[in-house]
């Protein structure tokens, strides 16, 4: 099969993980007989330098012409040390989301077994966590209406939904727990806002199409609390823009590190894949960010494309680098070497490639030392 995926690395350490990426999808392209051909294209600061705005109407072109849409980051320190800076590297991801109308952000969170010491949450709690947060992402309080008094001391955010806009996400959310473990959480603060009364009510009526899944509710502030002292309670999160992106947030802790966390963003013609981990733009250029992130989220892609045994190689292989301690700085235990960001690619596109060899040749190789035959 042939795929055209456009490729936006972005800033800061996004264009070193995103390459790591392209790495493992190389790899599956060449063993399961694909061809997958790359469009790069600018968002962010980048992209505020060389055409004066965050989201050129060529990246938008680029994005629309393609398969799908694999993404770094966007952000600067320049423009977050400047508050009235007017343009802002990350208005092009916001942009971008509307123009392709990807309303549906779904982040998988996994504790794995390796990583468990990594969280600062008691390994009893965390081991067996496994949940998918779907986020409403074009509407509520982020795109509402913004006002600020003449005499700027009072400021107004508008949250607004529909019933449309729920229904659409609350569909996806109840199929993908029909392919899990049969429950859906709703987080919401129907106790206080009108927004949410809306959301528990349109999610209520479509829960009834889909008998086999159970349906609970939750409000925000409980469940923040919840999701470090239980996780495993959840399966699927259902939730609001706001909500979501706080909840999704608190919920990083499980993995054991931010560099480890994938995610989608869905709408009903495009989609795109990014890590959650932002530009760390101190590390941009050092070969210490972790590019699992940016490979689960190539991972992502190939399944939403229906490749479900070529995204299966590269978490897969993403197990085995975890297995082998073959990771960056962030996962490393005590006394063990961490490695480089571009060795963590070679290592990943070197297992879907030899799937068959041993674990100590591969540990071998790629710490350095002499293979074993």
């Amino acid at each position: 099969m042939k795929y055209t995926f456009a490729v936006i690395p972005g800033d800061g350490i996004g264009p070193e993980v995103t390459n790591q990426a392209k790495k493992a999808l190389d790899a599956v392209a060449e063993v399961y007989d694909h061809i997958f051909l790359y469009k790069e294209a600018q968002m962010g600061a980048c992209a505020i330098d060389k055409t004066g705005v965050p989201l050129p109407e060529e990246t938008i072109r680029t994005c629309k012409e393609a398969d799908a849409i694999l993404f770094g980051a966007v952000g600067d320190p320049r423009f977050d040390n400047d508050p009235s800076a007017k343009i802002r590297p990350e208005q092009g991801l916001m942009e971008l989301r509307q123009e392709l109308e990807l309303f549906c952000n779904i982040r998988p969170i996994k504790a794995y077994q390796k990583l468990l010491k990594n969280s600062p949450l008691k390994k009893d709690i965390i081991a067996g966590t496994d949940i998918a947060i779907f986020r409403e992402l074009t509407g509520g309080i982020y795109f509402g209406r913004k006002e600020l008094s003449k005499d700027k001391k009072v400021a107004y955010d508008a949250c607004q939904y529909s019933v449309d806009e729920i229904t659409r996400i609350t569909h996806l959310a109840f199929k993908e727990a029909q392919n899990r473990n049969k429950k859906v959480t709703l987080i919401d603060k129907a106790n206080v806002l009108e927004t949410s009364r809306l959301w528990r009510k349109t999610v209520t009526e479509i829960a009834k199409e889909y008998k086999d899944v159970a349906l609970d509710f939750m409000f925000i502030d409980n469940a923040a609390m919840q999701i470090v002292m239980n996780p495993t309670q959840f399966d699927v999160i259902l939730t609001e823009n706001l909500f979501g992106d706080i909840i999704s947030d608190v919920a990083t802790v499980i993995g054991g590190s931010i560099g480890m966390l994938a995610s989608s963003s869905i709408g009903e013609k495009y989609a795109l894949f990014e890590p959650i981990h932002g530009t760390y733009s101190q590390a941009k250029g050092k070969e210490i960010a972790n590019p699992l992130a940016s490979i689960l989220s190539a991972a992502m892609m190939l399944e939403y494309l229906g490749l479900e045994e070529e995204a299966d190689a590269i978490q897969r292989a993403v197990d085995k680098s975890l297995d082998l301690g073959i990771t960056t700085q962030d996962l490393k235990a005590k006394n063990q070497t961490a490695a480089l960001t571009s060795k963590i690619g070679d290592f990943i596109a070197d297992y879907i490639q030899n799937q068959e060899d041993s674990n100590m040749n591969f540990k071998n190789i790629h710490m350095g030392q002499s293979t074993i035959i």
